[in-house]
């Protein structure tokens, strides 16, 4: 359970991410790739609290535009502790594409939550991308 190695002190949140990227990849260290997204998703599901790490799983966020609801969209999961919350994308494809970057981002962005993580678990070894969202 080394979680430092995914701590970068250049991120916000950075301890609370490196505890969600370390429960992930135990996830695909265990499952390997070749699995649905759900399996996925439920098996980090199991990991994150092993990593002290409280979450809520396919939430729905709104959509703001201009300081007003817009809409809704569902992530994959709202993760933190006492320090922040995190929103975490998953994804189980075989390598990460740009539009999953873009789309992720443009959550991130119209949620209005500062920190994102990207995760994909399909391919052979986890990618995974830090997002902060820099929109006012």
């Amino acid at each position: 359970m080394n979680q430092t190695n995914y701590v970068d002190e250049k991120y916000p949140l950075s301890a609370l991410t490196g505890r969600i990227i370390a429960a992930a990849q135990a996830v695909h260290r265990v499952l390997g790739p070749g699995f649905e997204e759900v399996i996925c998703q439920r098996s980090l599901a199991l990991e994150l609290p092993v990593y002290d790490v409280e979450f809520t799983r396919e939430v729905w966020i709104d959509v703001l535009y201009r300081g007003q609801k817009d809409g809704k969209k569902r992530v994959d999961f709202i993760a933190g502790d006492q320090t922040g919350q995190v929103m975490v994308e998953i994804k189980a494809k075989s390598k990460l594409e740009d539009v999953d970057y873009v789309q992720t981002l443009s959550y991130l962005k119209a949620s209005g939550y500062e920190i994102g993580l990207l995760i994909n678990f399909g391919s052979k070894n986890l990618e995974v991308r830090r997002l902060i969202n820099s929109a006012p």
